[in-house]
C-alpha cells in the first residue's frame, strides 16, 4: 500500500508555520524570521519513503491585504483550502487575533481532514495546554489536536505519523528525490530577502523584492546576479548605507548561507533599483511570480 498526498500548511503570521515545514521536510526551505509576513509565496516541500509521499505546502500568513501585493499573497493561502488532502492549522500557545475566522470558517465546511498543530510548547505549562487544546475542539471538532515545539522538535515525529495515518492511497506525485517544486534562482532570492528581514527594520523589509538576473552554473562555483527593488528613492539610500556597508553585509550574508544551501562556493552581485510603488504594479508582481487575478 502507498500513500500520497498534499498537505498545506496554514495561520496566521508568527506562530512558526515555517519552522514547522522547514521540521518536516527535514531541510531549510521556508525562510524563518521573527518579522511577520516572512512568507510571500507558496513553497513546497516534499517528502518520500518506500510506501509514502508527502507533499507539503507553506503558504504566506493570514492577514487582511492592504495593497495588491498582499492580495495575490492571501490567493495562495484561499488555494491551499482547495487543492489539500489534508490541513495543517497551525497555532501557538500565546496568539491572540481574530483575522483568521473566515479561514476556520471555511475550514469547519470544506470536509478536507485538518490537523490544529499548537506550536511553541515549550513556552506554555501544561494546564494552560490542556485548556487550549480544548478550545480548539471546540472551534474545529472534526480536527485532530498536535501539540508540538518546532523550534526544539518536540513531537515532530507525533505529528508526522498523525499526517501518514490521514494520508490517502495513491501514488507517488513526483520522483522520489524530488525535494521541492522550486528553482535555485527562486531559492537564491529567499535568502537574500531573508537577510534584508534581517538586517533592517521598519518598513524596508516589506518594501523590497529580488529579481535574479543571472544564474550560472559552474562546476566549482556558482555565479549569482540579483537586482533587489525598492518601493522608492529614500528606500534605496537605507538599503545601500553608508559607502554600500550595510548592502554589502546583506551580499556577505547570503552568499555564505547559498554556499550553505548548495555545498559549492558562490559570486555574489547585488545591485539596488526603483520601482514605483512595486507593490501595486500589477505587471512588476506578475514579474516576481505573483498571480494578480
Amino acid at each position: 500500500m502507498h500513500k500520497s498526498g498534499f498537505v498545506n500548511i496554514i495561520g496566521n503570521p508568527n506562530v512558526g508555520k515555517s519552522t514547522l515545514m522547514n521540521a518536516l521536510v527535514g531541510e531549510r526551505l521556508s525562510i524563518i524570521t521573527a518579522k511577520a509576513q516572512t512568507t510571500r509565496h507558496r513553497i513546497m516541500g516534499i517528502v518520500s519513503g518506500d510506501d509514502f509521499q508527502i507533499v507539503y505546502s507553506d503558504t504566506p500568513g493570514i492577514l487582511k491585504p492592504a495593497y495588491k501585493l498582499q492580495e495575490s499573497m492571501m490567493k495562495f493561502v484561499d488555494g491551499a483550502l482547495t487543492d489539500a488532502d489534508i490541513i495543517l492549522y497551525v497555532t501557538d500557545t500565546v496568539e491572540q487575533s481574530d483575522r483568521a475566522s473566515r479561514v476556520l470558517e471555511n475550514i469547519r465546511h470544506c470536509g478536507i481532514p485538518t490537523i490544529v498543530v499548537v506550536n511553541k510548547i515549550d513556552l506554555s505549562n501544561p494546564a494552560s495546554l490542556d485548556a487550549l487544546v480544548d478550545k480548539w475542539h471546540e472551534t474545529l471538532p472534526e480536527a485532530r489536536i498536535v501539540p508540538v515545539s518546532a523550534r526544539e522538535q518536540f513531537n515532530i515525529e507525533g505529528l508526522f505519523k498523525t499526517i501518514l495515518d490521514l494520508l490517502p492511497e495513491g501514488p507517488a506525485f513526483y520522483p522520489k528525490d524530488t525535494l521541492t517544486d522550486k528553482t535555485l534562482r527562486f531559492f537564491a532570492s529567499e535568502i537574500i530577502r531573508e537577510k534584508i528581514l534581517r538586517f533592517y527594520d521598519k518598513e524596508i523589509p516589506y518594501c523590497c523584492e529580488i529579481a535574479i538576473d543571472s544564474y550560472k552554473e559552474e562546476p566549482e562555483i556558482d555565479r549569482i546576479a540579483a537586482t533587489i527593488f525598492v518601493a522608492r528613492d529614500s528606500q534605496k539610500g537605507i538599503l545601500i548605507g553608508h559607502k554600500g556597508e550595510k548592502l554589502k553585509r546583506v551580499g556577505q550574508a547570503a552568499r555564505e548561507d547559498m554556499e550553505q544551501f548548495l555545498g559549492k562556493k558562490v559570486f555574489l552581485q547585488l545591485f539596488v533599483k526603483v520601482s514605483d510603488d512595486w507593490r501595486n504594479n500589477e505587471r512588476q508582481l506578475r514579474r516576481f511570480g505573483y498571480e494578480t487575478e
